[in-house]
């Protein structure tokens, strides 16, 4: 009998006695980040937020998000969810933050290195098929409960897209325009700061529209080690048997997804059209 998950619980409680002090300042660190994101959200008046949401989709999506976004705002704050979806959003832009700041250098690299490429690509296939809820082990095991290991296990879940996006966007740059940036004296930082990632930037933002919408379906696993938001809302529906109040958070949650979702959309249809 080959028992794997022994080796990989070998490897964690290793990891956790040689890396604590470091886990421990991960945790500080990602824990400040959140609630920095947390303390902005929560301190602009509940109108100003619907005010500035309905403004930029407006301005990204036309219209008729706008409407919706407005509409649907209205519908969170009049069911009393509105500090759980700051929450969620907190949750969310602080995870697609982390994601892009990790996941954006991983994509350039797999770009322009065929080995690194082989060598990633499975790996992305693993965190993309293993199912949610065994990031949740490890993120438990090395921050405990809370925000933290949330935005972790989110982390590793929506990180893919944006890696996989990426390194397409820069291969997809034409031959014939690197080829001339070359022949005009650019460096290799000038070349992709300058050229291939502006080129590259509409298939990067649907990377991150991606990446927002599978956080977003990591809240209510991420209630379970107690993120709190929307997802801790559904939960108590799910586990309370309160069928009106799981469905409740439920369209909370799907009307936030719409709108990331419409407003990311336009950001991306924009940039094609310039």
């Amino acid at each position: 009998m080959i028992n794997i998950g022994q080796y990989i619980e070998t490897l964690i409680n290793w990891m956790m006695i040689h890396f604590s002090t470091f886990f421990d300042a991960l945790n500080l660190g990602i824990g400040s980040f959140i609630n920095g994101f947390q303390h902005i959200l929560f301190g602009i008046p509940f109108y100003l937020t619907i005010a500035a949401m309905v403004l930029l989709a407006w301005a990204k999506a036309g219209r008729g998000v706008a409407v919706f976004t407005l509409l649907g705002l209205l519908l969170i704050y009049g069911m009393g969810f509105w500090e759980a979806t700051m929450q969620t959003l907190a949750l969310v832009l602080s995870s697609t933050c982390l994601a892009l700041i990790v996941g954006v250098p991983i994509g350039v690299w797999t770009a322009n290195s065929n080995r690194a490429e082989k060598v990633i690509h499975p790996i992305l296939d693993l965190m993309q098929t293993m199912p949610a809820f065994v990031y949740l082990i490890p993120a438990v095991l090395f921050f405990g409960l809370g925000v933290v290991p949330g935005v972790f296990a989110t982390i590793i879940f929506a990180m893919p897209p944006v890696i996989r996006l990426t390194g397409l966007g820069i291969r997809q740059v034409p031959k014939n325009v690197v080829e001339a940036s070359r022949s005009f004296g650019t460096t290799r930082w000038q070349l992709l700061y300058k050229v291939q990632l502006p080129l590259a930037l509409p298939t990067i933002l649907t990377g991150v529209n991606q990446t927002i919408m599978m956080s977003l379906s990591m809240v209510v696993i991420a209630a379970m080690i107690a993120a709190g938001g929307l997802g801790e809302i559904v939960l108590k529906g799910i586990t309370q048997m309160k069928i009106g109040l799981g469905f409740e958070g439920g369209i909370a949650v799907v009307i936030l997804a719409i709108i990331l979702d419409r407003i990311t959309q336009g950001m991306v249809r924009r940039k094609d059209k310039k």
